[in-house]
């Protein structure tokens, strides 16, 4: 049997003020051209609960009770990396047989979502202290400040890097030119990029051909970096940032700034997610990857292309919520520190329990 319209709340509301006005359910049925069936049920809701809606539906009953939901929430909060299918062996185990769909929903009904992990550095307890440092210290600086950073790094980028994750929309010929990406052994060859981005935009982005050593990054920035400083208009007292590498931290490196007044930005080692570029060559090569360069000559002619075209708002942006990335690290830094604390503390009882058993 084919599935009623339901009525709207008009013709409900109107099948309730001619109850009320004395009319009996045949008279209101013929009237209106509706059911008697239908007339009744809808006064009888109204009589029992005041309203002419229908009723909120109970739905389907969880296949996961509370207390499986508790189990499995404290699972992933404990460890992150738990995967669906694992969960559904733990339920299996206490008895609850479930799908891995089933488990995406459960979880998602209470606020989760999946997401790519995010890679960071390995730090050593060192490294730890120097971020946690640095962004204490710059936690309080305003906007205008990071405004002031030209920021710079090195990259590279591969002739078939971010095409090899393409996605396409087919059926079973998976094999179709058309519906394939062409790969080649490491890459198809790359290119090394120098590049250099403020809040008002990018600009210089150099080609490094053959080894970098500080000679070369040295004759790099001399070719690019006060011309970028001057393009953007970064004025007085701007600051420029690049990271430990041993190239960027030579004293011939340290003395040729010095020489042309540049302030450098001290920088925390092992901290490229620090540094706001990283984000800027993502996006440059997800356009790059669009353009389908098609040898190494071409890649750097698109690389160029597209690094002009990355709008100045984006630049902006980064820059504008980069006090999100401090107060990020203050955090982490906060539980590496307890976490360190607590297995300090678990070794010192450790070695007083050992005392105990030798005695």
């Amino acid at each position: 049997m084919a599935k009623t319209k339901e009525l709207s709340k008009d013709v409900r509301d109107n099948i309730v003020d001619l109850h009320k006005a004395g009319m009996g359910y045949n008279t209101i049925a013929k009237q209106l051209g509706e059911k008697v069936t239908t007339v009744g049920a809808i006064i009888r809701i109204w009589k029992k609960h005041k309203r002419t809606v229908n009723l909120p539906r109970p739905g389907a009953p969880c296949k996961i009770s509370p207390r499986g939901v508790a189990m499995i929430m404290r699972t992933v909060r404990n460890q992150p990396r738990t995967t669906r299918e694992d969960l559904v062996n733990d339920l299996k185990a206490a008895g609850t047989i479930v799908t891995k769909k089933t488990i995406g929903n459960t979880l998602r009904r209470e606020g989760l979502k999946s997401c790519s992990a995010r890679k960071v550095p390995l730090l050593k307890k060192a490294h730890i202290h120097a971020r946690l440092k640095f962004a204490n210290e710059h936690l309080n600086d305003s906007e205008d400040n990071w405004v002031k950073v030209l920021w710079s790094d090195e990259t590279k980028m591969e002739l078939f890097g971010i095409n090899s994750t393409r996605r396409v929309w087919r059926r079973n010929t998976a094999y179709d030119p058309k519906n394939t990406i062409p790969t080649v052994k490491h890459g198809g060859g790359n290119i090394m990029l120098w590049g250099c981005f403020s809040a008002k935009g990018t600009e210089q982005l150099h080609r490094i051909k053959g080894t970098m050593d500080g000679a070369m990054y040295r004759q790099i920035l001399g070719e690019n970096l006060l011309p970028s400083a001057r393009a953007l208009k970064m004025g007085r007292g701007w600051v420029f940032q690049h990271d430990n590498d041993p190239k960027h931290t030579a004293k011939a490196t340290k003395e040729g700034l010095k020489k042309k007044n540049i302030k450098v930005l001290e920088w925390p080692r092992q901290s490229p997610d620090l540094n706001p570029i990283e984000n800027m060559w993502r996006e440059l090569k997800v356009r790059v990857a669009k353009r389908q360069p098609r040898n190494l000559n071409d890649l750097e002619k698109i690389c160029k292309e597209e690094w002009d075209k990355i709008p100045p708002e984006m630049c902006a942006n980064l820059v504008a919520n980069y006090k999100k990335r401090l107060t990020s690290d203050c955090q982490q830094g906060f539980y590496h520190q307890v976490l360190s604390h607590v297995l300090q503390r678990g070794q010192i009882l450790i070695s007083h329990i050992k005392m105990q058993i030798n005695l």
